[in-house]
């Protein structure tokens, strides 16, 4: 089969991102008359670059580990067509959604895609604040499309077509999109719950392209209050090496540490961020639940 030759686009879109960066400042500042939080900006903006540099490297080693098990099985010849992308753009963001609504409901997943929610801003520098760990491992939930028979190439580009769309949806300066286009993708408004710690919003429309999967799978909620923005205990440092890294820490501090028995140390890898052995924090989705019971109770 013969293989197109693509570039690498998500360094093809970076001038793209920083002329729109750019210009949200100004329709922020001066459309809005809001400040627009430059420290939190130039963080976003360092991780992303951090995230490029490592890329270069992380994502040569996933291309040939996904070579590796295609030259090994795959169950079809899938060739580059466009019936096949377009299979591929759905099954990709699938897998994205997986992927996304794992690392929220796994600490070992979490400590890593934390990083992106740090941030008590939310514009299109957000999008650019990403893992630093992250790479190095989250590429196991794209096994199952090289399995199938989507060539590495096409699966890679897919998932950087992934990424470049969910930048745009990362500004308030988008209110809603018309209904058909917020039924069926994702937009502003359901990512901006996504990155909320109001107690509805926690752990909702985890949608990479396409909100149907949270339709689907149960994990959609409409944007209705104003979000608030960041962790629900935040990281209050603009220091990128602390953002990439303290999760991190914390969570192996939390294992290793602990008096408990092995199986409970490896549970604090595998179950939510908060979790712990003595019961003493509650998950995130259980204190969801408490807090609109008790603001039923309380209406």
């Amino acid at each position: 089969m013969e293989i197109p030759e693509f570039p690498n686009l998500i360094h093809y879109a970076i001038p793209f991102f920083a002329a729109t960066v750019f210009l949200e400042v100004i329709l922020t500042v001066k459309v809005k008359l809001e400040d627009y939080q430059f420290k939190d900006a130039g963080t976003s903006i360092l991780m992303g670059l951090g995230n490029v540099a490592i890329g270069l490297f992380t994502k040569g080693m996933v291309l040939s580990l996904f070579y590796l098990i295609y030259n090994f099985y795959h169950f079809f010849e899938i060739p580059f067509v466009w019936w096949a992308w377009l299979i591929l753009l759905f099954a990709e963001d699938l897998c994205y959604y997986c992927f996304h609504r794992t690392s929220h409901e796994s600490r070992f997943f979490w400590a890593s895609h934390v990083v992106h929610h740090s941030s008590q801003e939310y514009n299109l520098s957000t999008a650019l604040r990403q893992t630093w760990s992250g790479s190095f491992y989250s590429f196991v939930f794209w096994i199952p499309l090289i399995l199938i028979g989507f060539h590495p190439v096409m699966v890679l580009v897919q998932m950087s077509i992934s990424l470049i769309y969910q930048y745009w949806i990362h500004t308030e300066l988008i209110d809603k999109m018309p209904n058909w286009f917020e039924a069926v993708l994702n937009t502003p408004s359901h990512h901006r719950v996504h990155h909320a710690t109001n107690p509805q919003y926690l752990d909702r429309n985890h949608a990479g392209i396409f909100i149907i999967w949270d339709r689907l799978f149960g994990t959609f909620e409409p944007e209705v209050e104003k979000p608030v923005y960041g962790l629900v205990k935040n990281i209050e440092t603009y220091n990128p090496i602390k953002i990439a890294f303290l999760e991190w820490y914390h969570l192996f501090k939390d294992s290793f540490t602990s008096k408990t028995s092995l199986i409970n140390k490896l549970k604090y890898f595998i179950k939510p961020p908060g979790w712990k052995h003595d019961g003493t924090s509650i998950l995130s989705s259980d204190l969801r639940k408490e807090w609109e019971e008790q603001g039923s109770r309380m209406n």
